[in-house]
């Protein structure tokens, strides 16, 4: 992980600022954990504090955080270079906040360490689909985060949602580096004791009946840990769940995320409804356009289904994003191969 570099150190630092930056090392315990508040000044907008974070302390690229953020990489950097604009005209005094500022800034600390995570789990670029320390870094910070907000539902939400989220990432490539879906994996690969420890807190934080984001999405990823086969996969609770989100945080991606469920549930054509009108804001996200592909095919539009898929190619970020996708026209060919084959001998 990066520190802040020398430019970014605009402000002196006394010799109390000193004492108290010790006492803050107790306090956070972590110096990347104590950058993040620092960074999270509220002087500066919520978006421009979180890229800018991700930027200088967590050192990710601006392509990957256009990709955290599903923006372009133009509007990504606009973001960061109007932070630091906004840092150097007002001369802010960047330091690690007294414990009420703290408590203010714990949600964006935490957005921080989501991103963080994404980043990890799906590569926004490379030879890699995973970048496993980066998912390791982020479920290291949101316990600690965790242990400086005991009593914050919505960390122990995202922390159980890290850990459940994580605790499949032995069986999301096969020996190949191919992906394998969710409902194709070995569940006998999943990590128990990950499993474990995150019910245990998704389970208390709902307790509170104050469910936040990361509380849902925590809920969902435990709804699949709980299902020993993916036929036993409880998608009506999961549509439910994504239904809340929804309404507690509008997304175009959790629509799209919530269409998965609404297919399982109602079928693809319900699903399709779902994500068409999200076209314009989806057009450069990769997993709408396999998303689509895939309902398509199902509803046996194999002509609009090969262009969502090649959409979806075109937009790919890793080899092995770029293959899965390969497989999916390889299938679409294959049944209409059989389809044609299947017509000739109707006909002979």
């Amino acid at each position: 992980m990066a520190t802040l570099p020398d430019d970014f150190a605009a402000t002196a630092v006394s010799t109390d600022a000193v004492s108290a930056e010790r006492l803050d090392n107790a306090v956070y315990r972590d110096d990347i954990l104590r950058l993040l508040f620092t960074c999270c000044h509220p002087d500066l907008p919520a978006e421009q504090q979180i890229a800018l974070a991700l930027r200088i302390v967590s050192g990710l690229s601006v392509v990957e955080i256009a990709r955290a953020f599903v923006i372009s990489e133009s509007a990504a950097e606009q973001r960061i270079t109007r932070a630091k604009r906004r840092i150097a005209d007002a001369g802010l005094p960047f330091h690690t906040p007294e414990p009420g500022e703290r408590a203010e800034r714990v949600p964006a600390v935490a957005a921080m360490i989501y991103l963080l995570f994404n980043e990890g789990y799906s590569a926004s670029g490379g030879t890699l689909h995973m970048r496993l320390p980066l998912c390791d870094e982020a479920i290291r910070l949101s316990r600690l985060l965790l242990g400086l907000s005991p009593e914050d539902c919505e960390v122990m939400g995202l922390t159980a949602l890290l850990l459940l989220q994580h605790a499949r990432a032995a069986a999301r490539l096969d020996a190949d580096q191919a992906i394998v879906l969710l409902e194709d994996q070995d569940r006998q690969l999943w990590d128990r004791k990950f499993i474990a420890e995150g019910l245990v807190l998704v389970d208390k934080a709902l307790r509170h009946q104050r469910a936040g984001p990361f509380q849902l999405q925590a809920a969902i990823a435990a709804a699949h840990a709980r299902a020993a086969h993916a036929s036993e996969t409880d998608w009506k609770q999961i549509e439910h769940l994504y239904t809340l989100l929804e309404t507690l945080q509008p997304s175009p991606v959790v629509t799209l995320n919530r269409s998965v469920a609404v297919a399982k549930v109602h079928g693809p054509a319900a699903a399709l409804a779902l994500i068409e009108p999200l076209g314009d804001r989806l057009a450069r996200y990769f997993h709408f356009h396999g998303v689509k592909g895939a309902l398509l095919a199902q509803l046996g539009r194999q002509d609009e289904a090969r262009a969502a898929f090649n959409q979806a190619i075109a937009l790919a970020h890793t080899p092995a994003e770029a293959a899965h996708i390969r497989l999916q026209l390889d299938h679409l060919l294959d049944g209409l191969r059989t389809a044609t084959e299947d017509e000739g001998c109707r006909r002979k």
